[in-house]
């Protein structure tokens, strides 16, 4: 499925990708800047998750539950530099609960992320346009 979006469209884009995905573990592709975690904040706000304030680049992971009980993880992979990081975070355990997963910068632990994920690629076509496409996993 392919989505082209003003910023001010972002919520109805996040509607769309939650009535899309096939999983709870979405995998967000695009070059810094294009607005992964814009994206992300919309879902979890979508999602009933209203405290998202930044991504966790620093710590991996921030975990955030929704006013209805659901669990988001949201992960950010820009500085990690092995798998084996990943596996010390415990990462298996977030994939394989009923949480939703949001990860940026998938492709630093792709081998260990679940296959039944969705894969969302967010191209910046100008500072307020973009262009989402969603797909399966790519190893």
């Amino acid at each position: 499925m392919k989505i082209t979006y003003e910023l001010s469209e972002i919520d109805a884009v996040a509607d769309q990708i939650l009535k899309t995905v096939n999983s709870k573990t979405l995998l967000f592709q695009g070059e810094m800047g294009a607005g992964k975690t814009t994206l992300i904040k919309a879902l979890a706000k979508k999602l009933n998750v209203f405290d998202i304030t930044a991504s966790p680049t620093y710590g991996f992971v921030n975990v955030y539950e929704s006013e209805t009980g659901e669990t988001i993880n949201h992960f950010d992979f820009y500085r990690l530099n092995s798998e084996e990081e990943a596996y010390d975070i415990g990462i298996e355990e977030y994939f394989y609960g009923n949480s939703w997963n949001f990860i940026e910068w998938p492709s630093k632990a792709i081998s260990i992320i679940p296959e039944e994920s969705d894969c969302i690629s967010i191209e910046k076509i100008n500072e307020n346009e973009r262009v989402l496409i969603i797909g399966s996993k790519e190893k």
